[in-house]
């Protein structure tokens, strides 16, 4: 049985804890809005150009390569989580999606970009290919480059995405939808718009998954230490109510001695 002395250091030590996690859970919300803040100025750019470019390029008669479409199975997925843990799920919900994906993709051809640290360990234990960057596209060794990170929609909620990053669509949504396409008027010309536009919206899309996943970091890591700050709570009130029971049993025994060897000194003295 635990001793006064072993509860009272088990409390102190949750005590100890529990300021740990409601000092992070304060910083996570003070970076998550202003993260929150960057990620919503981000999406309406991102968003207005990802149509804009597919209105452009389902008119448009060129070869650029961000544009090729190529039969090959060889792919290449961006994945993109954190550098540290104590977020929930948050890393775990995005390796797994990544392994179903590569594990979908029916192939022995995928090469891997990692991004954050939990991504890094994770697959250097595993026989995959990693890469430094995505220049093996523009080299022709891979036909597709996918992005995967965890999408922020609410401090609670952060949803797995997986996004095709190159070749990027040639469909616009408008057209997709029924909806005849844009007629645009080139000026100087298709080529020299699309060959400073292409570079980036790639740049665009991929700094948006990055914003996304921090945005989404942070909200992970502000209620996983919500949640342990409430049960370090629930944990100490548990150790008090212990430490209270030891402790009156501890001074009932005290007194059952006490008057027990008083009891003893009045027999011997009537002796």
């Amino acid at each position: 049985m635990a001793t006064l002395r072993d509860i009272r250091r088990r409390i102190r030590s949750v005590q100890s804890t529990q300021k740990i996690t409601r000092a992070m859970k304060l910083v996570a919300a003070a970076k998550l809005r202003r993260a929150q803040e960057r990620i919503l100025a981000a999406r309406p750019y991102a968003n207005k150009m990802s149509e804009l470019l597919a209105n452009l390029v389902s008119g448009a008669d060129t070869g650029h390569p961000l544009l090729e479409q190529r039969e090959g199975p060889r792919r290449q997925i961006v994945i993109i989580t954190a550098d540290r843990g104590l977020a929930g799920a948050f890393n775990s919900n995005i390796l797994r999606r990544a392994v179903e994906f590569i594990r979908e993709s029916n192939t022995a051809e995928v090469t891997l970009v990692v991004v954050g640290r939990k991504a890094r360990d994770f697959f250097r234990r595993r026989p995959y290919t990693i890469k430094r960057d995505m220049q093996q596209y523009l080299d022709g060794e891979v036909d597709e480059v996918h992005l995967l990170y965890n999408e922020f929609r609410s401090v609670a909620l952060q949803r797995p995405v997986r996004q095709q990053l190159l070749p990027i669509p040639k469909t616009a949504e408008s057209e997709a939808d029924g909806e005849a396409p844009v007629d645009y008027i080139y000026e100087p010309g298709p080529d020299a718009i699309l060959n400073d536009l292409l570079p980036r919206h790639v740049r665009m899309q991929v700094f948006r998954a990055l914003m996304e996943s921090l945005a989404g970091e942070y909200g992970a890591r502000m209620t996983a230490m919500e949640a342990a700050t409430k049960n370090a709570k629930d944990m100490i009130d548990i150790l008090s109510i212990q430490y209270n029971k030891a402790r009156q049993e501890k001074i009932t025994k005290e007194l059952l001695d006490i008057v027990g060897g008083a009891e003893a000194l009045k027999q011997g003295s009537a002796s």
